[in-house]
């Protein structure tokens, strides 16, 4: 552990250079704020730092950026035909090799104990395997070089209206819709559930925690009607889990169409009792249009939501089955600041959560929001982690 004065020293990847992590990294650490929680060192091309930080200071950008000269890098070095053909906003071979080698470089610096952490930039799977790196993604990778045998997706975000803490596990990930239920099994759920119980604890401080975990089917398969899965496994598991983690709280399986509503509540909390326009700002404009002004309907929502917050009562993690089950609400409550949380490493990996947006790079209308919140809670994270093996 590199932990000095309470400030872990985390390395923070560069992501593809041809998509908005060079953009975002800049914006980021221009915050004062950031850097005061941990020290950063960024792995990546110190030259193509240089190249988003002159042409965003030339152009429309409005927001402060970092100055490369006077960040502490750890320059990749990259074959000069390979550094050619990286274009700004186009994702190809070229990006995907200078992203993978920025990971390698990252990875291999951390697990000889000279770092706490990894903040990774988002990369493009096709670039990967365009350039011949057949990985799913930055997780197996991370996992394939520290030989972790278990690993979750974790998605945590700080609610910016009550300050509470939405943490949400993926069972399975990226695969076909069509796959999940072959591929969710006791033992999947078992690994699952098992490095979410140790996460909350060494990473979150939480000795005892409340957990809801999903159904698969409509209304949790409706007692067999809408599906068997339930049924003939997972409650049965789950009475199993209960009784071999006594400190936990297991809840389920919940329907998912109504999983997500106590973390709505505490997601928004009073901000929406207070203010029942945010209720009618927050509709797409069509619906608004009709509906502003109206009183009855202002008082309608009022109602509604008084008693929401009435029966609120989140749990400290949510376990979903599937992809688009868990990141669905996750991305509709907090878009600009999820981060990605890889659980089961032997060091702190966190993520913004989204992509490499080459449609936008290079244009200085990028949002660091994410990207700060993934530095603050690898932070937190790698402080709590320090105190917890002591």
């Amino acid at each position: 552990m590199t932990l000095l004065q309470n400030r872990p020293h985390l390395l923070l990847t560069l992501g593809d250079p041809a998509g908005i992590g060079p953009e975002v990294i800049l914006k980021a650490l221009a915050d004062p704020e950031v850097g005061k929680s941990c020290h950063l060192t960024v792995v990546g091309s110190q030259d193509k730092l240089q190249e988003t930080y002159h042409k965003l200071n030339c152009g429309p950008n409005l927001e402060p950026l970092a100055n490369p000269a006077e960040l502490s890098i750890l320059d990749v070095q990259l074959e000069k035909q390979i550094k050619r053909e990286i274009i700004i906003g186009t994702g190809n071979a070229a990006s995907g090799a200078a992203s993978f080698a920025y990971m390698e470089t990252a990875i291999a610096h951390t697990l000889t104990g000279q770092f706490d952490g990894i903040v990774t930039g988002p990369i493009a799977k096709s670039a990967w395997k365009a350039a011949g790196y057949n990985y799913p993604g930055q997780t197996e990778l991370l996992a394939e070089k520290s030989g972790a045998k278990r690993v979750g997706m974790l998605f945590v975000a700080r609610s910016p209206y009550t300050g509470w803490t939405l943490r949400s596990l993926l069972a399975t990930t990226h695969i076909p819709l069509c796959q999940v239920s072959q591929v969710l099994t006791p033992q999947l759920m078992t690994e699952k559930l098992d490095l979410l119980a140790e996460c909350l604890q060494k990473d979150f401080g939480l000795d005892e925690a409340r957990i809801a975990i999903a159904g698969l089917n409509p209304h949790s398969g409706e007692q067999g009607q809408l599906g068997r899965e339930e049924q003939d496994w997972l409650i049965p598991w789950i009475e199993e889990q209960r009784q071999k983690h006594p400190n936990l709280q297991l809840d389920g399986p919940i329907p998912p169409d109504t999983m997500w509503v106590k973390p709505s509540q505490a997601w928004y909390g009073d901000s929406l009792i207070q203010n029942p326009k945010f209720v009618l700002e927050s509709l797409p404009r069509r619906e608004t249009d009709a509906l502003i002004l109206r009183r009855e309907t202002l008082l309608q929502h009022r109602l509604l939501l008084t008693t929401f917050r009435q029966i609120r009562n989140p749990a400290d993690a949510y376990l979903a089955l599937y992809h688009d089950q868990g990141l669905i609400p996750v991305k509709l409550m907090a878009f600009d600041r999820a981060v990605n949380t890889s659980i089961g490493l032997p060091f702190i990996r966190t993520s913004p959560d989204h992509g490499t947006a080459f449609d936008i790079a290079g244009q200085g209308v990028a949002d660091a929001t994410s990207m700060k919140a993934a530095i603050e809670l690898a932070s937190v994270l790698a402080l709590q982690r320090f105190r917890y093996s002591r």
